[in-house]
């Protein structure tokens, strides 16, 4: 009966666990070069005002992006460079000036804070996953809760996913808010549409990341269920 509780236990872990590995491990996909490109090369995404061309957010996102994943420090981001010509105001020909200002790199050592505790989760979460694996597949019993286990926590991925892509798409700006103040101090992630992160990061990005992050959770989620539905009738067949 103890073994059993804790069977319930694992199992109720293994639910809460599903749909948050599947959102930080399409997280972790968006933040590849790979989507950056394919974003930047999308037609309908939005020119710069300011003077960055494709090429220079190419460059120039991916530095942003590496700062968040590595062990530098700001200065990572803070001793980076423009062109005069890229800068706002723009600057005489031999000038420069600094990529990212100090409202910018404050908020940027915030996100990394988040970014990274968040992948310390990942992590965690995929070490408790095997192990809980390796555990449940000894027996007929740990078999039927472990699957029992993803199905649930699949069916919660969807429940979650739907409703933000809903909210996403119907009120974007209302979500983006709410989703900034859950992490961020008030008007600390706000900025001027000249200033570097906007430039390399507008509103469009996000909305195509955002989709593109609950669509890969989604299919992630699914995936699970067709596994589990397909092992729950193995069994049934089995025992028959």
């Amino acid at each position: 009966m103890q073994k059993r509780w804790l069977y319930y236990i694992v199992r109720f872990f293994i639910a809460v666990a599903v749909p948050i590995l599947l959102t930080l491990i399409s997280v972790r996909a968006v933040m590849t070069p790979l989507f950056l490109t394919i974003e930047y090369h999308r037609p309908d995404f939005p020119p710069d005002g300011y003077g960055f061309s494709q090429e220079d957010r190419l460059t120039y996102a991916p530095m942003a992006v590496a700062y968040l994943l590595n062990g530098e420090d700001i200065h990572f981001l803070g001793d980076l460079q423009l062109e005069g010509a890229l800068c706002y105001p723009p600057l005489p020909e031999g000038r420069q000036c600094s990529m990212f200002n100090e409202r910018e790199l404050r908020h940027m050592v915030d996100v990394k804070i988040v970014t990274q505790a968040a992948f310390t989760i990942l992590v965690a979460g995929i070490a408790f996953f095997i192990g809980a694996v390796l555990w449940l597949r000894r027996s007929l019993w740990g078999r039927t809760v472990l699957r029992e286990g993803l199905q649930q926590g699949a069916i919660i991925t969807l429940s979650i996913i739907g409703a933000i892509i809903i909210g996403a798409v119907v009120a974007w700006d209302s979500f983006f808010d709410s989703f900034h103040a859950i992490f961020f101090e008030s008007g600390t992630w706000r900025f001027l549409y000249s200033d570097t992160l906007i430039r390399l990061f507008p509103e469009k990005f996000w909305f195509d990341a955002a989709i593109v992050v609950g669509g890969m959770t989604a299919l992630g989620a699914v995936v699970i269920l067709i596994w589990s539905w397909r092992a729950g009738k193995a069994t049934r067949e089995t025992k028959q």
